[in-house]
């Protein structure tokens, strides 16, 4: 079993995965309604991969019985004016994300709960995965400027990302 504090954080975070979902499902709506269908389908994949980090969490506290408390999630952005700007967001949020992972790190070790630890690892492992796709696309939008083309090139090239459950899960 797992302490207070750790389940309130962990608890936390649990909100925190579902935000992110909602942040995700609302770049994706909003891209399919500006027309960018493959930028709409990465998006969502990002929706229910976010949806999966939760459940990751929710599995590990049941897995050490503590309780999982769901909490009201704060309204998201529902409007981007570019892919750019959506991809910067994205990286500022993933950016944001690793911070908390970080903490929950680093209250584990002061809370000298190794389990939780050793579960946060594939969580800092994904926050680099995460970090590094938002940061690429950004980049790849940036380069495009407002060239249509190569703006339709990467929106098609991104409706090819394919759902795959996160490994945590199996």
């Amino acid at each position: 079993m797992i302490n207070e504090k750790m389940q309130k954080a962990i608890n936390d975070q649990i909100n925190a995965e579902f935000w992110s979902a909602y942040l995700y499902l609302a770049m994706s709506v909003d891209a399919e309604s500006k027309s960018f269908k493959g930028l709409a389908n990465w998006f969502y994949v990002q929706f229910l991969e976010e949806q999966d980090h939760a459940r990751i969490f929710q599995n590990y506290m049941n897995s050490v019985g503590a309780k999982v408390v769901l909490q009201p999630l704060a309204e998201v952005p529902s409007e981007w004016r570019s892919p750019v700007e959506m991809f910067k967001d994205t990286l500022s949020h993933e950016r944001k994300v690793t911070g908390m992972i970080v903490k929950l790190v680093e209250l584990a070790i002061e809370e000298k709960d190794y389990a939780t630890l050793s579960r946060l690892q594939w969580f800092i492992d994904e926050q680099v995965e995460e970090e590094d796709s938002a940061l690429f696309h950004l980049t790849e939008f940036e380069r495009a400027g407002r060239d249509f083309c190569v703006i339709h090139r990467l929106d098609e090239e991104m409706g090819g990302r394919e759902y795959a459950k996160a490994s945590a899960l199996e």
